[in-house]
């Protein structure tokens, strides 16, 4: 992605607002290739969003830390980027993967997996999974010919995984 891109985009946003207005039918007009191409990418994301998600949520313990309050914003941070991708494929008149569930247990043995390696293993995985997320990011925005609303999703939802490279780096020079 772009450093112009990523520096417009507010990292301290983890939740963004939507407006009814931001809700359309799209993929009237593309080809059939095109349309193929949107669903590939769309359920990539959704499904590897999913897998995100599960591997904060079952990273995170009981215990009040400044690390389980980060991975509770990333999880939740994750959690839009899932219904970003969702929202998109029902847009485009598609549908989610009927094997999500596979991600999501996949997200589950990576999660509590690296909780059982402590704070260092946690902090690890995060960092390549992030750095996983944000190269598939750049490839499927590059390599495919997106709508403006979408691109400026996929952007979005790309560089808050850059951020979060960045602060799972941080806590682990501090740890």
């Amino acid at each position: 992605m772009e450093q112009s891109m990523q520096e417009s985009i507010d990292k301290s946003i983890v939740r963004p607002q939507m407006r009814i207005e931001d809700f359309k039918f799209r993929g009237k007009g593309i080809s059939l290739d095109q349309l193929r191409q949107f669903k590939k990418a769309l359920l990539t994301f959704h499904t590897l969003e999913t897998m995100a998600a599960n591997i904060y949520k079952f990273q995170i313990t009981k215990t009040p830390s400044e690390l389980n309050r980060q991975l509770i914003i990333a999880m939740c941070n994750e959690m839009t980027h899932i219904q970003d991708f969702q929202i998109k494929l029902y847009e485009y008149g598609l549908r989610p993967s009927k094997l999500r569930w596979a991600y999501w247990m996949v997200g589950f043995i990576i999660g509590f997996g690296s909780r059982l390696l402590g704070t260092r293993g946690v902090l690890k995985t995060a960092i390549w999974l992030e750095k996983k997320a944000v190269h598939h990011y750049g490839q499927l925005l590059q390599s495919i010919d997106w709508d403006e609303d979408m691109r400026r999703v996929i952007e979005g939802d790309g560089s808050d995984e850059d951020g979060h490279v960045s602060r799972w780096e941080s806590l682990l020079k501090s740890n």
